[in-house]
This record gives structure tokens, sequence and C-alpha cells, in this order.
């Protein structure tokens, strides 16, 4: 008898040890203090999202999205001095953008979006390369016509200025700021972060390849470079020919692609001002 309630007592905490799991890594990550110009321009942003009441604080949308952000990270990390942490964001639109310091917000609407995990993958790994290449930085740069050490001193200065610096740098990311140059670099190096965390990189080119005649109203922002995604998936495609070692052993074919499914109308719990 004790040799079966000791049993039936581990077939009670194992599943409770997984439901409590899945509760933990469905909440946001605890946001990098700020302890340079990129963290705290990243910080700034961080809390204009917050205060918009963008930032999703809870949400089973997170247990799904954990595990992928996860293994990229794990590569992409020795890439960039600051931690890599994926944010979920509720916008209008499925996108996905990078911010200085080392946050990536994935629009809740993009995992919906999406039709398998490569695709996912590959979107992520898109954007910790602009991260990585410090993309936003120059961009802020080029649009504030700017140099860099104006740029730190501007924020030194103040949250005042960082903050305004901030908004605009948002702006940009959600306008197609960046160049085509600075796109497809990241499509690159995101190729090379993916097929290394094991992901095949191919799942961005698919991506593309839908978008060639669709309505660039209906596709991520990200991705509306229409008609330059053919030269993207050219560039894509040249590298992988350019690198057989890293790529030879992907399938090309979209139908060997792993399909992802996401709890539909998952719930959503957002974070406020004066959160974390």
């Amino acid at each position: 008898m004790p040799k079966l309630r000791c049993l039936g007592r581990r077939f009670w905490i194992a599943p409770f040890l997984v439901m409590i799991s899945i509760l933990c890594s469905a909440q946001a990550p605890v946001p990098e203090p700020a302890t340079d110009q990129e963290t705290e321009l990243g910080q700034e942003m961080y809390n204009e999202l917050r205060d918009k009441g963008e930032i999703v604080e809870s949400s089973p949308l997170y247990a799904t999205l954990k595990p992928i952000a996860d293994s990229i990270s794990r590569v992409a990390q020795s890439r960039y001095r600051h931690p890599f942490k994926f944010y979920l964001v509720h916008e209008s639109q499925p996108n996905a953008f990078a911010t200085p310091g080392g946050n990536v917000y994935v629009v809740d609407s993009l995992l919906y979006f999406v039709k398998n995990t490569e695709q996912l993958a590959g979107t992520l790994c898109h954007e910790v390369s602009h991260t990585i290449h410090r993309d936003s930085i120059a961009l802020m740069e080029k649009r504030e016509r700017i140099k860099r050490h104006e740029i730190e001193a501007a924020i030194l200065l103040g949250p005042t200025r960082a903050h305004i610096l901030a908004i605009a740098l948002l702006g940009d990311l959600h306008s197609l700021g960046y160049s085509r140059e600075a796109e497809s670099n990241a499509d690159i190096t995101g190729s090379d972060i993916c097929a290394e965390a094991g992901y095949n990189p191919w799942g961005l080119v698919w991506l593309f390849d839908e978008f060639q005649h669709a309505d660039t109203r209906q596709i991520p922002q990200l991705l509306s470079d229409h008609p330059a995604n053919g030269t993207r998936i050219d560039t894509l495609k040249k590298h992988f020919r350019d690198n057989p070692a890293v790529f030879a052993k992907f399938n090309s074919d979209p139908k060997s692609a792993t399909p992802f499914n996401v709890q539909k109308d998952a719930a959503e719990q957002f974070l406020r001002q004066g959160d974390h």
C-alpha cells in the first residue's frame, strides 16, 4: 500500500509541475536594466509600448513562442552583448520588430498568420539579426541627422530626450524604415542563425514566395517590401548555394515544413503603466 500511495503521488505531481511550467512560460520576460545607451533607449521604447497598453503580460501564446525564441537566442546571443528578450504585443497588423538593447516584439496575430514553424523562426531570426547589426541605431542616426556621439549625449541628458528618440524610432520601425540592403543583410544573417538553431532557413523564402502576388496590405510590414521580395529570395538562394556545408541538408520543399498550431482566441492580459 505505501508503494501505491507513493506512485499515485508521483502521478499527481507530474501533471502539476507541467501545469506550473506552462504558466511560468506564459509570462512576458522582465526587462533588462538600462546600463548603457542601447539598453536605455530600449527601455524607453518598452515603456512607450507598455503605456500604450500593447505589451501582452501573460498569454498561452508565450508557451508557443518561448521554445522557438529560446533556441534562436542560444545561437544568436554570442553575437550581441545584451540578452535577447521576446515580447508579445497587440497591434492591428501581423508584424515583428527589434529594438536596441535586445528586445524583440512579436505581434500576437503573427502567430496566427504564419503557416509553419519555419516561417516564424525565419521571421524571428531576421529581427534578431537587425539587433546584431545595430540597424535601429543606424536608422535613428540617419533619421535624426545626428551622429552616434550626439545620440549618446542626448540620452545622457535625461529620460525626456531619450523618450522622444524612442518614439521617433518606433515610428520608423513601423514604417519600413530599413534600407533594402539592411533588410537583405538581416535575411542572410538570420538564415545562418536559423540553420545553426536547427530550423530550416528556407522558411523565410517560403514566406516571401507566398507574398509575390499578395496584397501588401494583408501581409506583415517587415515582409512587405514588394516587389523587392524577389530580389531578397534570389539573394537567400544564392547564399544557400554558396554554403552547401551549412544549407544542403535542409529541404527546400515547403511540403516538408513543420505545421504550426496555436490556441485560437487565446486570452491575454496586458501590462499597464506602473507595471515592471
